[in-house]
C-alpha cells in the first residue's frame, strides 16, 4: 500500500507570522489585529463565495479583498496598488523551522493542497526553495471551490492517482482537518501552540490565537494531533 503524505501550505508549512512581523514594521503596534482580521477574513471569504455559488474567483482575489477589509478596519486606507504589494508578502512567507527536513525525510510521495491559487503558491514553493522535495503543488483553482468542500480533497486522487485510504493529510487549520477526515484522508492536526495557551490569559486582538487551538466540534476528530512535523513520523510509527 503506497502512503502518500498532503500538506496544506499556509499556516502548515509557512509561518503566516512572518507576515505578522511585515506588517508591524509597517505599522508599529497594529500588525497583530491587522494579520488576525485578514486572515479571518480570508478564510470567510473563501466559504462564502463558495456557500453563495458565485463565479469561482482565486484566492489572490480573496487575499487582496480580505487585506482591503482588514486594514480598513484599523483606519489604514492604502491605493489598490499598494495593498497588492503588501498583500504580495504571501509569496514569501517563511517555512517554519523543521519543515525542509521532514520533507527530505518522509519516506513517501508529498504534495501540496491548498487554498492558494497556483500562481501564489507556485511562487511560494519557489521563494522557499522546496521544490525538490514536492511531488505536485495542488491548487483548488481546479475544483472552482475552496477548502473544505469535498471537491477540493478529491483532487489529490485525481492528481496524485491515490485513494483516499492511502492520503495522510496534515493541516494547522482544524476546519481543513475536518473536511478531510469527512473525505476519507488519514489526518493529522498540526496544533503548534503551546498547551500552557490554553490557559493563559487573552485579550480580544488574540481571537485569532484562540480559535486556531481548539479541535472544531463536528464529530470529525483527527487521527493524530502533533505539535510539530518533527513527530509525525513517531505518530504514525513510520
Amino acid at each position: 500500500m503506497e502512503r502518500v503524505f498532503v500538506f496544506d501550505a499556509y499556516g502548515t508549512l509557512f509561518d503566516l507570522g512572518s507576515m505578522q512581523s511585515h506588517l508591524e514594521a509597517r505599522w508599529p503596534s497594529y500588525g497583530s489585529i491587522i494579520m488576525q482580521l485578514w486572515r479571518l477574513k480570508q478564510l470567510e471569504y473563501s466559504w462564502l463565495r463558495t456557500l453563495m455559488g458565485e463565479p469561482f474567483v482565486d484566492f489572490w482575489i480573496v487575499t487582496k479583498q480580505s487585506l482591503q477589509f482588514a486594514l480598513s478596519s484599523a483606519g489604514i486606507i492604502l491605493s489598490q496598488s499598494d495593498v497588492e504589494k503588501v498583500a504580495s508578502e504571501y509569496h514569501r512567507l517563511k517555512l517554519f523551522p523543521e519543515v525542509r527536513a521532514a520533507l527530505q525525510t518522509l519516506p513517501a510521495r508529498c504534495a501540496i493542497l491548498s487554498n492558494g491559487s497556483q500562481s501564489m503558491l507556485d511562487a511560494l514553493v519557489a521563494n522557499a526553495g522546496i521544490g525538490a522535495e514536492l511531488d505536485e503543488v495542488i491548487s483548488v483553482d481546479a475544483a472552482r471551490a475552496f477548502k473544505p468542500h469535498p471537491r477540493c480533497y478529491a483532487l489529490v486522487e485525481s492528481v496524485l492517482h491515490v485513494a483516499p485510504k492511502n492520503v495522510v493529510f496534515i493541516s494547522s487549520n482544524s476546519f481543513d482537518v475536518s473536511g478531510a477526515k469527512r473525505f476519507g484522508f488519514t489526518t493529522v492536526w498540526l496544533n503548534r501552540s503551546p498547551p500552557e495557551d490554553a490557559i493563559a490569559p487573552v485579550d480580544p486582538s488574540q481571537l485569532y490565537r484562540l480559535m486556531r487551538t481548539q479541535p472544531e466540534q463536528l464529530d470529525a476528530i483527527p487521527d493524530y494531533t502533533c505539535a510539530s512535523l518533527e513527530r509525525v513520523r513517531r505518530a504514525l510509527k513510520i
